[in-house]
Protein backbone atom coordinates (compact mmCIF):
# COMPACT_ATOMS: atom_id res chain seq x y z
CA UNK A 1 0.00 0.00 0.00
CA UNK A 2 1.38 3.59 -0.89
CA UNK A 3 -0.06 6.96 -1.57
CA UNK A 4 -0.91 9.90 0.40
CA UNK A 5 -3.94 10.09 3.13
CA UNK A 6 -4.94 13.53 3.84
CA UNK A 7 -6.18 13.74 7.05
CA UNK A 8 -8.40 16.84 8.82
CA UNK A 9 -6.86 16.40 12.10
CA UNK A 10 -8.99 17.01 15.04
CA UNK A 11 -8.36 19.31 18.14
CA UNK A 12 -6.13 18.16 20.83
CA UNK A 13 -4.15 15.49 18.80
CA UNK A 14 -0.36 16.27 17.95
CA UNK A 15 0.43 15.58 14.26
CA UNK A 16 2.62 12.42 16.03
CA UNK A 17 -0.83 11.25 17.59
CA UNK A 18 -2.33 10.88 14.14
CA UNK A 19 0.62 9.00 12.73
CA UNK A 20 1.04 6.68 15.67
CA UNK A 21 -2.97 5.92 14.69
CA UNK A 22 -2.25 5.29 11.42
CA UNK A 23 0.39 3.20 11.78
CA UNK A 24 -2.06 0.72 13.32
CA UNK A 25 -4.71 1.38 11.16
CA UNK A 26 -2.54 1.08 7.83
CA UNK A 27 -0.50 -2.32 9.99
CA UNK A 28 2.82 -0.19 8.50
CA UNK A 29 5.60 1.77 9.96
CA UNK A 30 6.38 3.28 6.90
CA UNK A 31 4.33 7.08 7.32
CA UNK A 32 5.66 10.51 7.23
CA UNK A 33 3.65 13.54 7.19
CA UNK A 34 4.22 16.94 5.78
CA UNK A 35 3.70 20.00 7.88
CA UNK A 36 3.05 19.78 11.52
CA UNK A 37 0.16 21.07 13.38
CA UNK A 38 0.03 22.59 17.00
CA UNK A 39 -2.16 20.06 18.67
CA UNK A 40 -4.87 22.93 19.06
CA UNK A 41 -4.74 23.62 15.57
CA UNK A 42 -7.22 21.42 12.87
CA UNK A 43 -6.96 20.82 9.06
CA UNK A 44 -4.79 19.62 6.61
CA UNK A 45 -2.44 17.23 7.19
CA UNK A 46 -1.13 15.56 4.41
CA UNK A 47 0.22 11.62 5.20
CA UNK A 48 2.45 9.70 2.87
CA UNK A 49 2.00 5.96 2.95
CA UNK A 50 4.48 3.22 2.27
CA UNK A 51 6.72 4.27 -0.88
CA UNK A 52 5.40 8.05 -1.11
CA UNK A 53 7.22 8.86 2.26
CA UNK A 54 9.89 8.90 -0.20
CA UNK A 55 8.17 12.10 -1.52
CA UNK A 56 7.89 14.10 1.55
CA UNK A 57 11.06 16.16 0.90
CA UNK A 58 10.40 16.51 -2.46
CA UNK A 59 6.70 18.29 -2.85
CA UNK A 60 6.89 20.89 -5.62
CA UNK A 61 4.65 23.22 -3.80
CA UNK A 62 5.26 24.34 0.14
CA UNK A 63 2.66 26.99 0.29
CA UNK A 64 0.39 26.63 3.14
CA UNK A 65 -2.90 28.57 3.56
CA UNK A 66 -4.32 28.99 7.17
CA UNK A 67 -7.83 30.15 9.08
CA UNK A 68 -6.73 32.07 12.33
CA UNK A 69 -8.26 33.60 14.97
CA UNK A 70 -6.39 36.57 17.04
CA UNK A 71 -7.31 37.24 19.90
CA UNK A 72 -6.21 40.76 21.22
CA UNK A 73 -5.58 42.37 24.63
CA UNK A 74 -4.05 39.36 25.92
CA UNK A 75 -0.19 37.28 25.84
CA UNK A 76 0.51 33.90 26.67
CA UNK A 77 3.79 32.01 26.67
CA UNK A 78 3.22 30.14 23.69
CA UNK A 79 1.49 32.59 21.66
CA UNK A 80 -1.80 30.99 21.62
CA UNK A 81 -4.81 30.26 24.02
CA UNK A 82 -3.36 27.44 25.43
CA UNK A 83 -0.88 28.72 27.41
CA UNK A 84 -0.22 30.61 30.30
CA UNK A 85 -1.08 34.60 30.12
CA UNK A 86 2.02 36.57 30.60
CA UNK A 87 -0.34 40.45 30.56
CA UNK A 88 -3.53 41.47 29.43
CA UNK A 89 -4.12 45.51 28.30
CA UNK A 90 -7.09 47.19 26.16
CA UNK A 91 -7.82 45.85 22.14
CA UNK A 92 -7.65 47.62 19.84
CA UNK A 93 -10.41 48.22 17.47
CA UNK A 94 -12.07 46.23 14.64
CA UNK A 95 -11.05 49.14 12.26
CA UNK A 96 -7.66 49.28 13.18
CA UNK A 97 -7.01 45.65 13.08
CA UNK A 98 -8.29 45.74 9.64
CA UNK A 99 -5.87 48.74 8.49
CA UNK A 100 -2.86 46.88 10.00
CA UNK A 101 -3.22 43.71 7.95
CA UNK A 102 -1.79 44.91 4.72
CA UNK A 103 1.57 45.59 6.21
CA UNK A 104 2.36 41.90 6.61
CA UNK A 105 1.71 40.94 3.38
CA UNK A 106 5.49 40.02 0.96
CA UNK A 107 8.62 38.46 2.18
CA UNK A 108 9.47 39.05 5.78
CA UNK A 109 12.15 37.90 8.65
CA UNK A 110 10.39 36.06 11.71
CA UNK A 111 12.19 34.02 14.57
CA UNK A 112 10.85 31.05 15.64
CA UNK A 113 8.70 30.52 18.91
CA UNK A 114 10.17 29.09 21.64
CA UNK A 115 7.39 26.63 21.58
CA UNK A 116 8.35 25.11 18.34
CA UNK A 117 9.57 22.10 16.92
CA UNK A 118 12.80 24.21 15.34
CA UNK A 119 15.93 22.62 16.84
CA UNK A 120 18.95 24.55 17.81
CA UNK A 121 21.86 22.30 18.41
CA UNK A 122 20.11 18.82 17.68
CA UNK A 123 16.85 19.73 20.64
CA UNK A 124 13.76 20.87 20.39
CA UNK A 125 13.11 24.26 20.98
CA UNK A 126 9.74 23.25 22.89
CA UNK A 127 11.83 20.88 25.02
CA UNK A 128 14.18 23.35 26.48
CA UNK A 129 11.04 25.84 26.44
CA UNK A 130 9.46 23.01 28.82
CA UNK A 131 12.18 23.45 30.70
CA UNK A 132 12.06 27.40 31.33
CA UNK A 133 14.63 27.96 29.29
CA UNK A 134 15.15 30.77 26.93
CA UNK A 135 17.36 29.88 23.73
CA UNK A 136 19.06 32.31 21.09
CA UNK A 137 17.54 31.99 17.80
CA UNK A 138 17.85 33.72 14.54
CA UNK A 139 15.40 34.93 12.26
CA UNK A 140 14.13 33.07 9.25
CA UNK A 141 13.08 34.37 6.20
CA UNK A 142 8.91 33.66 5.32
CA UNK A 143 7.15 35.21 2.28
CA UNK A 144 2.65 36.19 3.69
CA UNK A 145 1.96 35.81 -0.24
CA UNK A 146 -2.09 37.49 0.94
CA UNK A 147 -3.19 38.23 4.23
CA UNK A 148 -7.25 39.13 4.34
CA UNK A 149 -10.14 39.80 6.85
CA UNK A 150 -12.73 37.69 7.49
CA UNK A 151 -14.84 38.56 10.47
CA UNK A 152 -15.39 39.45 13.82
CA UNK A 153 -15.65 36.02 15.24
CA UNK A 154 -16.46 37.44 19.38
CA UNK A 155 -15.46 40.26 21.26
CA UNK A 156 -11.71 41.21 20.51
CA UNK A 157 -11.11 38.01 18.37
CA UNK A 158 -10.84 38.30 14.74
CA UNK A 159 -10.53 35.61 11.99
CA UNK A 160 -7.96 36.02 9.22
CA UNK A 161 -7.20 34.24 5.93
CA UNK A 162 -3.52 33.52 5.46
CA UNK A 163 -1.97 32.42 2.44
CA UNK A 164 2.11 31.74 3.21
CA UNK A 165 5.05 30.16 2.67
CA UNK A 166 6.59 26.94 4.52
CA UNK A 167 8.42 27.21 8.01
CA UNK A 168 5.88 30.42 8.78
CA UNK A 169 4.63 30.58 11.79
CA UNK A 170 1.01 31.85 12.64
CA UNK A 171 1.17 32.30 16.38
CA UNK A 172 4.10 34.93 15.80
CA UNK A 173 2.12 36.38 12.95
CA UNK A 174 -0.82 37.17 15.38
CA UNK A 175 2.43 38.27 18.47
CA UNK A 176 3.33 40.90 15.48
CA UNK A 177 -0.10 42.24 14.23
CA UNK A 178 -0.25 42.96 18.24
CA UNK A 179 2.79 44.37 18.24
CA UNK A 180 2.01 46.71 15.49
CA UNK A 181 -1.13 48.01 17.27
CA UNK A 182 0.62 48.07 20.37
CA UNK A 183 -1.46 45.70 22.34
CA UNK A 184 -0.89 42.45 23.65
CA UNK A 185 -1.89 39.41 21.12
CA UNK A 186 -2.36 35.66 21.10
CA UNK A 187 -3.79 33.03 18.65
CA UNK A 188 -7.46 31.71 19.44
CA UNK A 189 -8.14 29.51 16.85
CA UNK A 190 -6.28 27.82 13.88
CA UNK A 191 -7.29 25.89 11.03
CA UNK A 192 -4.92 25.01 8.06
CA UNK A 193 -7.19 25.25 4.80
CA UNK A 194 -4.50 23.99 2.53
CA UNK A 195 -1.16 22.30 2.55
CA UNK A 196 0.68 22.78 -1.07
CA UNK A 197 -1.44 21.17 -4.00
CA UNK A 198 -4.20 19.90 -1.32
CA UNK A 199 -6.88 21.41 0.61
CA UNK A 200 -10.25 21.08 2.96
CA UNK A 201 -12.21 19.19 0.36
CA UNK A 202 -9.03 16.26 -0.05
CA UNK A 203 -9.38 15.95 4.11
CA UNK A 204 -10.80 12.88 6.08
CA UNK A 205 -11.58 12.77 9.66
CA UNK A 206 -10.10 10.13 11.80
CA UNK A 207 -13.65 9.19 12.22
CA UNK A 208 -14.02 8.66 8.40
CA UNK A 209 -10.93 6.78 8.59
CA UNK A 210 -11.31 4.62 11.62
CA UNK A 211 -15.05 3.39 10.36
CA UNK A 212 -13.57 2.33 7.16
CA UNK A 213 -10.95 0.28 8.80
CA UNK A 214 -13.44 -1.37 11.15
CA UNK A 215 -15.18 -2.85 8.25
CA UNK A 216 -11.92 -4.88 7.08
CA UNK A 217 -8.40 -4.99 7.11
CA UNK A 218 -5.83 -2.27 6.07
CA UNK A 219 -6.77 -2.34 2.34
CA UNK A 220 -10.81 -0.91 3.43
CA UNK A 221 -8.58 2.54 3.74
CA UNK A 222 -6.90 2.58 0.32
CA UNK A 223 -10.00 4.23 -1.79
CA UNK A 224 -9.06 7.25 0.11
CA UNK A 225 -5.30 7.26 -0.58
CA UNK A 226 -4.72 9.78 -3.20
CA UNK A 227 -1.65 8.54 -6.07
CA UNK A 228 2.06 9.51 -5.46
CA UNK A 229 1.89 11.30 -8.60
CA UNK A 230 -0.15 14.51 -7.22
CA UNK A 231 2.78 15.49 -5.35
CA UNK A 232 4.02 16.26 -9.05
CA UNK A 233 2.11 17.66 -10.92
CA UNK A 234 3.51 20.93 -11.49
CA UNK A 235 5.96 19.03 -13.50
CA UNK A 236 6.15 18.06 -17.41
CA UNK A 237 5.02 14.27 -18.13
CA UNK A 238 7.02 11.84 -20.67
CA UNK A 239 5.76 8.60 -21.48
CA UNK A 240 8.71 6.20 -21.98
CA UNK A 241 8.24 2.49 -23.46
CA UNK A 242 8.96 -0.79 -21.87
CA UNK A 243 12.71 -0.72 -22.64
CA UNK A 244 13.37 2.39 -21.37
CA UNK A 245 11.02 1.24 -18.12
CA UNK A 246 13.33 -1.43 -17.78
CA UNK A 247 16.68 0.51 -17.52
CA UNK A 248 14.80 3.45 -15.30
CA UNK A 249 14.16 0.44 -12.45
CA UNK A 250 17.64 -0.50 -13.26
CA UNK A 251 19.39 2.85 -12.50
CA UNK A 252 20.83 3.24 -16.14
CA UNK A 253 20.33 6.34 -18.24
CA UNK A 254 18.55 6.52 -21.06
CA UNK A 255 20.53 7.99 -24.39
CA UNK A 256 18.97 10.02 -27.22
CA UNK A 257 16.13 10.87 -25.58
CA UNK A 258 13.94 13.10 -27.41
CA UNK A 259 12.57 15.92 -24.83
CA UNK A 260 14.19 19.20 -23.93
CA UNK A 261 16.57 19.27 -20.21
CA UNK A 262 15.04 19.28 -17.66
CA UNK A 263 12.76 17.37 -14.83
CA UNK A 264 10.05 15.25 -15.52
CA UNK A 265 6.80 12.63 -13.98
CA UNK A 266 7.32 9.62 -16.44
CA UNK A 267 5.12 6.96 -17.20
CA UNK A 268 5.12 3.92 -18.88
CA UNK A 269 1.33 2.42 -19.94
CA UNK A 270 0.06 5.11 -18.39
CA UNK A 271 1.72 3.81 -14.61
CA UNK A 272 3.36 6.58 -13.21
CA UNK A 273 7.09 5.43 -12.65
CA UNK A 274 8.86 8.46 -10.50
CA UNK A 275 10.94 11.17 -11.27
CA UNK A 276 13.68 11.79 -13.72
CA UNK A 277 15.80 14.17 -15.24
CA UNK A 278 16.79 14.93 -18.90
CA UNK A 279 20.08 16.67 -19.99
CA UNK A 280 21.16 16.53 -23.35
CA UNK A 281 19.27 13.78 -24.44
CA UNK A 282 19.93 11.66 -21.81
CA UNK A 283 16.85 10.38 -18.99
CA UNK A 284 18.35 9.49 -16.31
CA UNK A 285 16.21 8.47 -12.89
CA UNK A 286 16.10 10.56 -9.94
CA UNK A 287 13.57 8.92 -7.79
CA UNK A 288 10.87 5.85 -8.16
CA UNK A 289 7.84 5.29 -6.51
CA UNK A 290 7.08 1.26 -8.08
CA UNK A 291 5.42 -0.42 -5.93
CA UNK A 292 6.91 -4.21 -6.42
CA UNK A 293 5.28 -7.36 -5.42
Amino acid sequence: MQGILIVDKPAGWTSFDVIAKLRGVLATRRIGHSGTLDPMATGVLPVFVGGAAKAVDLQLDHTKAYRATVRLGVATDTGDITGAVLRTGPAADEAAFRAALPAFAGERMQLPPMYSAVKINGVPLYKAARAGKTVERTPRPITIHSIRFVEKAAENDYTIEVSCSKGTYIRVLAEEIGAALGCPATLSGLRRIRAGVWGEEDAHTMDEILALREGGGPETVQPLLLDVETVFTGLPCVEVDEAARRRLENGAPTSRFPAPDGRYRVRCGGQFLGLAQVKEGVLKTEKLFLERG
